[in-house]
């Protein structure tokens, strides 16, 4: 007897191959967000062995902290996500959201910094408070409903709206989460709240703009905008609800058939940018993608995801740089590390990959939905100001827990062509902008005076000066470091290749001795005082894997590399060790605090005045 087909089967396949001749045709038939470099990350790296975005500052501007709330600005909720970034009179406005513990449980509010330089900022204010679900409240087709103390979740995938009669708008949503699994940007929460940025750095009174279907409006605790007595505010929010490109950021949280909405499919964290055509890109998580011919109002295709790049559930960011050209910012593996930024000509297609931040800080408070890594990156919206460096300004979460701004130069570049003479003690500011740094705000790596000064207090973080040099396989390298102690801390120099791996290692180590990494061990080169200059002479040479030392003119022989490289690219400052945790395998929503998880440790300085380095035949 013959064995019957399996009809079903055939049936899939079929439209499978059917979909699959779909996609392929719309992807060649029109425009589309492509990746067509060769440049991969490997997710074994934190720093994925991309090569940097040369002068690219790493800032943390909200570090949180349970035990001793006063440090954090008085603030002791632990999960902080999902931040925003505007530029308006003078000023640089960021606000993030917020929860005790973790993701989607309550309660839930955001927050408010400001800063007039980009790197020193206020402390956080309650911006939308926490509000209570009125009791009774439930969701359609759920039997649970809301008790007496269930407070709202905020859940928004906008910040700020620039209107054309120059108000500044910052929104809010207030969704509803009935348990720890459920999802506050289901549709079915209570609305979306808004209030204005004043130039003298108050604020209007909270309204509500928008009501899910949900929610009884009746009982809000607001009113609704219309309710207003400025009428110029009315008409910024009036022009707000016209524009189908601020629309698109509510689709998650609107109700699903909500007319504002030009695209209602469930695709979420809408971004876009123009080309210079005057076409619109839009960009979703899982680097979906499409085109718009009229700002929005209807897309070419449904969102397919942009051939060659690689994202997983995070947001990806994509804007028109000051020089022209065009970038996306993104975590270009299925985990939220490392952050990397992507260049293009045309907006359509990119073809490098270069690092952003390939750090990962301990997570110091467990929580539910806490992934680990530098995550939903956002920079400045279409129309929400331009920073007056002209560079291109981003923010992000670090592990859903404090908060980062990134400023990465434009052009955005991967090389240095020229030898590096720094040195602070004449020109400090242009010098500090050469180089890469990464500054937790209890580890932070800044100019003080005429130095580079590297200070750390963190026992779960450091500081980090990298400087991009010229490629070579043979070369000289000079640098001059004062520690302030020498009885506790750690100051790491490396020398480093295009893919983020190290050759060589000095360290000035705890103990008072300056030691060099040999295999396995570290052996002693010389000792060191508190309050001392030293000036280190290195020349390397790949083919040998060595290079020679001399510190304060003093020969201490020919070390040879612990790694092989084919170049040297890079030298590294640190003042910690080399991480490595978490991992590709590394189980994600950690359930636990870290032992002493709000405080520091005795603080370690070491100031750098100068760094040269050549290349040689």
């Amino acid at each position: 007897m013959k064995p019957k087909r399996n009809n079903m089967t055939i049936k899939s396949v079929l439209v499978s191959l059917s979909l699959a001749a779909t996609v392929q045709q719309v992807v060649a038939q029109q425009d589309t967000v492509r990746y067509i470099g060769k440049t991969l990350s490997n997710v074994d790296y934190h720093h994925g062995q991309l090569t940097p975005a040369v002068g690219t500052h790493n800032i943390q501007v909200f570090r949180a902290n349970r035990e001793f709330p006063e440090l954090a600005g008085g603030h002791h909720f632990t999960y902080n996500h999902q931040p925003f970034l505007a530029y308006w009179n003078d000023t640089y406005y960021l606000q993030f959201l917020s929860n005790p513990v973790g993701e989607h449980i309550a309660e839930g509010k955001t927050l408010l910094l400001t800063s007039k330089d980009g790197r020193n900022w206020s402390s956080p204010i309650d911006l939308f408070p926490t509000y209570l679900v009125p009791e009774g409240f439930t969701k359609p087709g759920r039997t649970d409903k809301a008790g007496k103390n269930l407070y709202a979740i905020m859940h928004q995938r906008m910040g700020f709206y620039h209107a054309k009669n120059d108000k500044l708008l910052t929104l809010a949503y207030y969704g509803v989460a009935l348990d720890a699994k459920d999802d506050p940007n289901d549709g079915n929460g209570l609305g979306r709240v808004v209030r204005e940025i004043h130039k003298d750095g108050s604020f209007g009174p909270i309204y509500f703009i928008h009501f899910n279907a949900s929610f009884d409006e009746k009982g809000a605790k607001y009113p609704f905008y219309k309710k207003s007595k400025d009428k110029a505010f009315i008409q910024a929010c009036d022009e707000l609800l016209g524009t189908p490109l601020m629309m698109q950021q509510w689709v998650e949280e609107s109700d699903r058939n909500d007319p504002l909405i030009p695209l209602q499919r469930p695709v979420k964290a809408f971004s876009f940018y123009h080309l210079n055509d005057g076409k619109v890109v839009g960009l979703w998580k899982h680097a979906l993608t499409s085109v718009s011919k009229d700002n929005g109002k209807t897309w070419q295709y449904s969102p397919l995801r942009a051939p060659g790049f690689v994202n997983s559930n995070a947001k990806i960011w994509g804007q028109k740089t000051s020089d022209g050209r065009y970038a996306t910012v993104y975590n270009p593996s299925e985990f939220r590390w490392p952050l990397a930024v992507s260049t293009s000509n045309d907006g359509l297609n990119y073809t490098d990959l270069l690092l952003v931040n390939g750090e990962i800080t301990t997570m110091r408070y467990g929580g539910n939905y806490k992934s680990y890594g530098p995550q939903y990156v956002r920079g400045i919206v279409e129309g929400n100001g331009m920073v007056p460096d002209r560079n291109m300004w981003l923010t992000y979460s670090m592990n859903k827990e404090d908060i980062w701004t990134a400023v990465v130069p434009v052009p955005i570049k991967s090389t240095v062509e020229e030898a590096v003479n720094d040195d602070f003690a004449k020109n400090a500011g242009q010098a500090y902008n050469n180089w890469n740094i990464y500054s937790p705000l209890w580890a932070s790596a800044k100019v003080e005076g005429k130095a580079l000064v590297l200070r750390d207090k963190d026992p779960f973080d450091y500081a980090k000066a990298d400087r991009v040099i010229q490629s070579a396989q043979k070369g000289t390298i000079e640098f001059t470091v004062t520690p302030q102690q020498n009885d506790h801390g750690s100051l790491q120099i490396e020398l480093v290749n295009d893919s983020g791996l190290a050759a060589a290692r000095i360290i000035m180590d705890k103990d008072g001795i300056i030691k060099n990494k040999a295999g396995y061990r570290n052996a002693s080169l010389t000792k060191y005082e508190e309050g001392k200059t030293y000036h280190f002479a290195l020349t390397f040479d790949v083919s040998t894997r060595s290079y020679q030392v001399a510190i304060n003119g003093e020969d201490k022989g020919t070390k040879l590399f612990f790694q092989p490289v084919s170049n040297v690219s890079k030298v590294s400052f640190r003042t910690g060790d080399v991480r490595r945790f978490p991992n590709a395998d590394t189980e994600t929503d950690q359930d636990f605090d870290v032992e002493n998880a709000g405080a520091s440790v005795k603080e370690a300085t070491y100031q750098i005045t100068s760094l040269k380095a050549q290349k040689l035949k």
